[in-house]
């Protein structure tokens, strides 16, 4: 029966496939991207873009004010300079003057228009509307006005200085919409985007396929004065099945795969996370920091007195062998997190020593706590999804040997989620993936006032110490002195082993070999602009 169902899966793949090549058939196959999407996208607005598949596709539609390079360096976008007051609260953009926004009927005779400054405002306005509940509203909460002061000039005032604003600005929320588009369309702007990215809107047929075509209007080019993109199109179909995307991919169909799954991991790596020689004369792999830390969490307020207990949370620290952990459950994909809880990839990284693997000593202190508490047989509930099964069951397996009894429980991905925010999990597996590059992302999670359900505070670790530290942090413009605090934040939450951190993930590619110019960067953004593809 699952054979069965993995050949059918590989049949209608293959025809959605062929399906994609119709559309773009007045090109070759070198001048088209094809990828696999394995969840649907529900959304192309990038008002709505609060997801890697979203922000994937919105990417290649539309623009802001700036954009992040492959090291996280902020840039020009459609706003050629910028200045930020001496306060550090008032950001004053200068735009460009020859941006177009896609071609379409709605802007008349012309067909296009520039984008002017109250463009922008027009777009932040729409994204705090509570009518429009985006999701990225939050991007906007240091803000306390903004304006179009010409058509070339906007400014944002904050309500107190934020350094990483700047990247903030990067992200696909703080793209610029026409005002005529939204109008036009209402609800089913979602299924209609025009914007001013290097491609522009074809088809779309939910959760079968989706195309992209050049944008030949597009005013980025390359440092030779090549017009942005290079390719003609892009081609993106939804198949589910992670196995019958990766023989698509070995057999041509698709041109680029991103991470790997436990169905063929081993078939395309080695042990120790490198491309088996059966593939490197076709595939090329890329692989990159991801600034993503995969952890247990512990909910501090629970009733279990196993988990209110330091030494049963540091004795689980201590517990498993995390190195043997990536070596063997993820081929060497990820650095095993024996530091602290932000991740490699960021300047703020805390090299401190942390939890590394230490049986003896995470063996005295279940000992030392059955002696306190004379509970003799002390035990604790770690909650994953089936995905993450398998981490879960390695550290079972160890932590047990301590002494401390470990039950799993398996629940679907979105019941997770939900008794996660109730605070109805003593442990529980989670991920964090920052939303821009700093520290700042992996702290404010520590909050007292974020506390979940109102907040991502999930753990609720409270400490006023550090809530003093931080909002401290957050308003001071020297880099070097901030992530001092944030170093210091992040050696207090270890101390307090309110988490267990597992790894620091990795962004890992795979390419056909006749595809350049992909890039990878530590957000997992996917920009296609300068990719080429060679017959």
């Amino acid at each position: 029966m699952v054979l069965r169902s993995s050949c059918w899966l590989l049949i209608v793949g293959c025809c959605l496939l062929i399906s994609c090549n119709r559309n773009v058939s007045n090109y070759d196959d070198s001048q088209v991207f094809r990828y696999n999407e394995h969840a649907n996208i529900t959304t192309l607005d990038p008002a709505f873009a609060k997801d890697l598949r979203t922000i994937w596709v919105t990417n290649q539609l539309f623009n802001g004010l700036v954009q992040l390079d492959d090291q996280l360096e902020v840039h020009p976008d459609i706003a050629e300079s910028w200045a930020i007051s001496e306060d550090g609260k008032t950001y004053r953009f200068n735009l460009r003057n020859d941006v177009k926004f896609h071609k379409h009927k709605l802007f008349g005779n012309d067909s296009t228009r520039n984008v002017i400054a109250s463009d922008f405002e027009y777009s932040f306005n729409r994204l705090i509307d509570p009518k429009v509940t985006s999701p990225g509203k939050w991007v906007l909460e240091f803000v306390e006005q903004f304006e179009a002061v010409n058509d070339s000039t906007f400014v944002i005032q904050l309500k107190q200085p934020f350094p990483p604003f700047l990247s903030i600005l990067s992200m696909r929320y703080c793209s610029v919409v026409p005002k005529e588009a939204v109008a036009y369309f209402g609800d089913t702007f979602r299924a209609n985007p025009i914007g001013t990215g290097p491609f522009q809107f074809k088809l779309w047929v939910e959760n079968t396929k989706l195309v992209f075509r050049k944008n030949h209007h597009y005013f980025e080019k390359d440092a030779q004065g090549n017009a942005l993109p290079y390719l003609e199109a892009v081609a993106i179909t939804f198949l589910p099945d992670k196995q019958s995307e990766f023989l698509q991919f070995i057999q041509g169909n698709i041109d680029f795969m991103s991470s790997i799954d436990a169905s063929y991991k081993d078939d395309l790596l080695t042990t120790d996370g490198k491309l088996k020689a059966h593939h490197q004369d076709k595939i090329d792999m890329l692989s990159s920091p991801y600034l993503n830390t995969e952890y247990l969490g512990v909910y501090l307020d629970a009733e279990e007195k196993e988990v209110n207990s330091l030494k049963i949370r540091k004795a689980i620290n201590y517990g498993f062998n995390r190195e043997k952990m990536i070596l063997y459950l993820r081929n060497g994909i990820g650095t095993p997190a024996v530091n602290g809880f932000i991740p490699k990839g960021l300047p703020s990284f805390n090299a401190m020593e942390g939890y590394t693997y230490q049986p003896k000593k995470a063996k005295e202190l279940v000992q030392l706590y059955i002696e306190e508490t004379g509970n003799t047989t002390p035990s604790i509930t770690i909650s994953t999804n089936s995905q993450y099964l398998d981490l879960c069951e390695y550290i079972q397996r160890e932590v047990q040997k301590t002494g401390l009894q470990v039950n799993i429980d398996v629940m679907p991905p979105s019941t997770l989620r939900q008794t996660k925010v109730n605070g109805q999990l003593s442990i529980f597996r989670g991920s964090w993936v920052a939303d821009y590059p700093d520290a700042e992302n992996y702290l404010f999670i520590f909050h007292s006032k974020n506390f979940s359900p109102h907040g991502p505070n999930y753990t609720h670790y409270s400490s006023p110490e550090f809530d003093k530290l931080y909002e401290k942090s957050i308003t001071i413009t020297n880099n070097l002195e901030r992530r001092a605090l944030y170093q210091k934040m992040d050696s207090m939450v270890m101390a307090s082993a309110a988490v267990i951190p597992l790894y620091y993930d990795q962004v890992v590619r795979f390419t056909q070999k006749n595809v350049s110019g992909l890039g990878i960067n530590p957000i997992n953004h996917l920009d296609l602009k300068r990719v080429k593809k060679h017959k």
